[in-house]
């Protein structure tokens, strides 16, 4: 049960230094700090933020071939992801204390030679408190990074109810989501890197299922942000100047804005959530309670860890 009924929550927009862990790690001390100033007791980056969400970029590959150039930025791409046993975490756990804020953050996961693109949730006393890896990255993501398992269908619980979420296009698979409503989420978190604006379809309707709280924050990416030395630079010659033009916003659990969308530039979101409105959206509506079927439907859901795509995996 709710002990709290009252939240300010923070949705970050803006861009990391790209390729750059250690100065994107100053970059986020800096934003957390100015959403905690707004008095924001849990702050969401967008997915990958650490070290970037590298739209643009072939890495080189095609059908049947990789280039030596390409092979030299997934490297670079890697060196500068982070490890859930490396300093980086540490930084990060250190932020979230010195903030007394709920802190999650989309990372790239390094495990052994494999990337994952990752959720982190981090408590107001500074621990991880989980993770969640990208089930099924999209398209041309798979060639950067592997897949998750079920074993990171993560939620948290805090003092406003359950913070659970899946990370962009995942929010696509209808599965997906039924495995995280299970946990009774309040508040439904959608780290992303999609800026077009039916992405708030998604956003608004998943807010309208859960009948909890949205929060979806997205990067805001100018093309002069990435680092011209990058070996394969040229393959942005024909992008726009604005790459990724945003669209966070927080929802209510009725599907209504309560912050955003922003679009075309950097902001920090801020809301007041009533939690208790959860509880009166679901009067009519409860996805998994009184609007649920098991009779009829059962969902079936593998929380092992290892698949096909995990380290050490054979």
């Amino acid at each position: 049960m709710q002990k709290k009924k009252k939240l300010r929550v923070a949705v970050i927009q803006d861009s990391p230094v790209i390729m750059d862990k250690k100065e994107t790690l100053v970059k986020v001390e800096k934003l957390a700090g100015r959403a905690s100033g707004e008095g924001a007791e849990l702050i969401l980056f967008p997915e990958a933020f650490i070290p970037c969400y590298p739209r643009g970029l072939s890495f080189g590959a095609v059908v049947g071939s990789r280039t030596p150039e390409g092979r030299k930025d997934w490297a670079r791409y890697y060196e500068n992801s982070i490890s859930i046993s490396g300093p980086e975490v540490d930084i990060l756990k250190g932020i979230a204390e010195k903030n007394k804020a709920y802190l999650a953050i989309g990372v790239i996961e390094k495990e052994a030679g494999s990337l994952y693109c990752s959720l982190l949730y981090f408590s107001p006393d500074g621990a991880l408190l989980a993770k969640h890896r990208k089930l099924k990255p999209t398209a041309s993501e798979r060639l950067i990074w592997a897949e998750g398992d079920g074993s990171t269908l993560s939620y948290i619980n805090t003092p406003y109810g359950v913070v659970s979420g899946l990370i962009c296009w995942e929010n696509y698979m209808p599965l997906a989501r039924a495995a995280i409503y299970r946990h009774n989420p309040s508040i439904y978190l959608t780290p992303t890197a999609d800026h077009r604006p039916g992405w708030q379809s998604t956003i608004q309707h998943i807010a309208l299922e859960s009948r909890a709280f949205v929060l979806s924050s997205n990067q805001f990416v100018k093309k002069s942000s990435y680092p011209t030395e990058l070996a394969c630079y040229s393959e942005l010659a024909d992008q726009p100047e604005i790459m990724s033009r945003g669209g966070s916003a927080i929802i209510d659990p009725l599907g209504n804005y309560l912050a955003g969308p922003v679009w075309d530039q950097n902001d920090i979101l801020i809301a007041d959530l009533d939690l208790a409105a959860v509880i009166e959206a679901r009067f009519d509506f409860d996805v998994c309670g009184h609007y649920a079927r098991p009779d009829v439907f059962t969902l079936l859901v593998n929380e092992q860890p290892g698949n096909d795509t995990a380290p050490g995996h054979l």
